[in-house]
């Protein structure tokens, strides 16, 4: 028999036969380990128990902790459901189910409408299945097979999914009790860890994601290994629902949407504040660090979009027109705008590093059925900044980088996590660029000490980059800033600067975002402190409240003096009961609330109720106005 060699984590080499499965492989490392092991990554794949290892191979086993195991628990989890589907509701035709990020998702074709009281019925057969114990069995098939069972049993999207298949394409199917499905795996070897399962909505969903073909039922759910997790993952997502940014936009009167502009996000006076003092932080750290500020047009010629390599990349993502009888597009990126403001003059390496940075406004052609707020739209802008440096520059500037994205995450309290992203299928230039770009980003990244995780053939296509996570108040990860490393552009535009011999060289090109997009970063800041903003950021920062008309003139008083301060008021002069104001306030999530009666207009005081901390009793009027703007200088 022949053997293959199976190198572990550690650095461990194991020999086995060929053929040998992922469960014997774990169960020979250690038996406590595969009984909580869902199953492994082998070679870069994630691969299910059952399934053998053919060729040499690095093999690092997966629990549910790890997000492969995740992934093998929910596409399994997926078939439960499916088989529950078709135990319940007779005549039903399957279309896919894939695991997505907290859960999984099945579409279903049927005449039947499921409603809320079917979700709870699924639910049940889908806990009897996990009690059945089922093991699932993986078969391959050839392709004449695979279509003529599919046909045998009128499974059209099925056979759709297999005509459009590369012709070499090994078919694989699994069995889960009576339910056979095409899959590719991975899947769990039974169903008995699926413990605690939560089936949470229906929606609506076409077929291939195309409009023109049939609106499908899709059901989505997730599921866990153990109740306490389930539960507690559902209330995040209650936590979730009270932080969603398009209620709070509303509430809060930041922002809205509409249908004559689907995806165009329209900006009220308070969000256009929020904005604003977002921007003006942005300008201020980037002049300190040596940006100098650009704006380049939003329509530019197709041809330039072709020299840069969007048009074969990117077009179906962009809008176009047309000009004086000229084609021209909108632009989704900024990078070649700010290369044409390189290329208006001569550069020597004395001038190196140029620092561009540039609040761009870009335009996306999304699906409607992807745009969600302000989190996915069709027009934003992205905090981008271009840096053009000579090779020897490159590691110091993209440390400067570093430690930028560091400092601003920093001030708006938010932890990450940095992956990296190399060379995808679709690239341009030589292995030599790509090797000594990512090469770059690593060492830079190891020179801070930051950890980061490998995302294999994930980058752009002209360059690897950095990817920054941030982690918000209730633990979900947001991907906003990234960092891009690129040799191909300045080859692409012929850059040029002149070096100290006197010859024309080419430069190196830094792309990167920190905030990501404005709108973006709005709707995550807007989550992240569920309306509660820190007191630097609030649209409007005090609310003066008098108890009585009788008030009011020392009201507007403070106002004045408040204002003149650079403070943000609002006075609420309503024939209203005091309590009733209070929780208006609160409702508005206001940060201050000043109180004014008969004592604070006699002593010139206030009383203060803070949003957070609640009645601070009465203070002066000059040691508020100092504390407030203490606290805005400090960005608490």
């Amino acid at each position: 028999m022949e053997k293959i060699k199976i190198t572990l984590p550690d650095g461990a080499i194991r020999e086995y036969d060929k053929g040998v499965s992922v469960y014997d492989i774990t169960k020979d490392i250690s038996e406590g380990l595969a009984r909580v092991a869902l199953g492994a990554v082998v070679n870069g794949d994630i691969k299910g128990m059952q399934e053998t290892v053919e060729e040499d191979a690095t093999f690092k086993v997966v629990k549910f902790e790890d997000k492969e195991g995740k992934l093998i628990f929910w596409h399994t989890s997926a078939h439960i459901m499916a088989l529950a589907v078709q135990k319940l509701f007779p005549g039903v035709k399957f279309a896919i189910g894939p695991a997505i990020e907290n859960g999984f998702y099945y579409d279903f074709d049927t005449e039947h409408r499921f409603t809320p009281e079917d979700l709870e019925k699924i639910e049940k057969e889908m806990a009897n299945i996990v009690k059945e114990g089922h093991v699932l069995k993986r078969f391959i098939m050839s392709r004449d097979e695979a279509l003529e069972y599919f046909k045998e049993r009128e499974e059209p999207y099925k056979i759709d999914l297999i005509e459009n298949l590369p012709p070499n394409e090994i078919i694989s199917f699994y069995t889960l009790g009576e339910f056979t499905d095409l899959c590719a795996g991975p899947h769990l070897y039974d169903v008995k860890k699926v413990k605690a399962i939560k089936l949470l909505s229906i929606a609506g969903a076409y077929w291939r994601g195309d409009e023109k073909n049939k609106m499908l039922q899709r059901i989505y759910g997730t599921t866990y290994e153990k109740k306490k997790d389930l539960e507690e993952y559902l209330n995040r997502l209650e936590e979730a629902k009270k932080r969603d940014h398009r209620k709070l936009g509303r509430e809060l009167d930041l922002f809205s949407m509409h249908e004559e502009g689907p995806g165009f996000p329209f900006f009220h006076p308070n969000g256009m504040v929020l904005r604003n003092i977002l921007e003006d932080f942005w300008k201020k750290e980037h002049v300190k660090r040596g940006y100098g500020e650009i704006k380049t047009p939003l329509i530019l010629n197709e041809a330039l979009w072709h020299q840069s390599g969007h048009w074969d990349h990117y077009r179906e993502n962009m809008y176009f027109t047309n000009i004086d009888d000229g084609d021209y597009a909108i632009k989704p990126m900024n990078c070649p705008g700010s290369i044409l403001v390189y290329k208006s003059k001569m550069y020597s390496y004395r001038d190196f590093p140029l620092r561009l940075g540039e609040l761009g406004l870009v335009h996306r052609h999304e699906l409607s059925g992807a745009l969600h707020g302000l989190m996915r739209v069709r027009s934003f802008t992205q905090d981008d900044a271009h840096l053009y440096m000579i090779p020897s520059q490159v590691k110091e500037e993209l440390i400067k980088v570093i430690e930028l994205a560091d400092y601003i995450y920093s001030v708006f309290g938010f932890k990450y996590h940095v992956e990296l992203s190399t060379r995808p299928e679709n690239s341009m230039g030589s292995d030599e660029q790509w090797e000594l770009a990512t090469n770059s980003l690593k060492e830079a990244l190891e020179e801070k000490g930051i950890k980061y995780i490998l995302n294999e053939g994930d980058g752009a296509f002209y360059g690897p980059k950095i990817d920054y996570h941030l982690e918000d108040a209730i633990g979900r990860t947001w991907q906003c800033g990234t960092i891009q490393l690129d040799f191909q552009m300045p080859e692409r535009f012929d850059l040029t600067y002149i070096d100290k011999d006197n010859e024309k060289k080419r430069p190196v090109m830094i792309h990167r975002t920190i905030l990501g997009s404005m709108e973006r970063f709005m709707g995550i800041l807007i989550e992240h402190y569920a309306g509660k903003f820190p007191v630097w950021l609030a649209p409007i920062q005090v609310t003066i409240l008098p108890i009585s008309d009788k008030f009011n003139d020392y009201a507007y008083e403070l106002k004045k003096e408040m204002k003149e301060k650079g403070l943000r008021i609002k006075i609420d002069d309503r024939a209203e009961k005091i309590g009733y104001k209070i929780r208006e306030a609160r409702l508005q999530r206001i940060p201050y609330m000043l109180i004014v009666g008969e004592k604070e207009v006699e002593e010139r005081l206030v009383s203060v109720r803070k949003r957070d901390e609640g009645d601070k009793g009465q203070i002066k009027v000059d040691e508020l106005i100092d504390e407030v703007i203490k606290e805005i200088e400090e960005k608490r």
